[in-house]
């Protein structure tokens, strides 16, 4: 059926949840995210997570399916919300929180400290370095923490802070997605 996506392990492997059938909305596909939480199995476990232009909700989901204490799932558009808040109550995943916030508004707010975070912006719309650099300048991150970063395949972004380092990456199609840890707190 169009507009499902599949999870993909853990508690809900197999099961469909469905997601806005809205313009440019583009779930990670089922390889990408098998690879990345291959990447992240020993650290999702527990870890407080945050979902940052959540979408279909495929990566927060993920997560919560494989043992995240807490995932936070930031999305702008109400229609999107609406449809990930039917998510959580069909799966009865009360360690989702959806907030219905543009990103840079909510990283704007007070910050909580997350081990995990999945920045997914839509492609082309330079987001991706403004969004780290108020993670990282902003106190949203503990230490040791991983950032997900998923965007057009090239280069990578502009605007990575100094003191993440590249973990991994990889691309598939148009897509290029890499794995950062903060290492220690950046020079201000």
């Amino acid at each position: 059926m169009r507009n499902e996506l599949r999870i993909i392990g853990g508690l809900w492997r197999s099961r469909r949840i469905r997601f806005a059938p809205e313009p440019g909305l583009r779930p990670t596909p089922d390889r990408v995210r098998e690879t990345v939480f291959n990447w992240l199995q020993q650290h999702i476990g527990g870890a407080v997570c945050l979902d940052l232009y959540a979408g279909s909700g495929a990566l927060g989901f993920e997560a919560a399916s494989r043992g995240a204490a807490r995932v936070i799932q930031v999305e702008r558009n109400p229609r999107v919300c609406r449809v990930l808040k039917q998510s959580c109550a069909m799966l009865n995943a009360g360690q989702i929180t959806v907030v219905c916030a543009e990103t840079m508004k909510f990283l704007s707010g007070r910050p909580e400290v997350f081990d995990l975070v999945f920045l997914d912006p839509p492609f082309r719309t330079g987001q991706v370095g403004p969004c780290c650099r108020k993670l990282e300048q902003g106190g949203w991150l503990k230490p040791g923490a991983r950032i997900y970063v998923e965007a057009e395949a090239g280069p990578a972004p502009d605007g990575i802070p100094a003191n993440w380092t590249l973990l991994r990456e990889k691309a598939s199609g148009d897509v290029a997605y890499r794995l950062y840890q903060r290492l220690e707190e950046s020079p201000v």
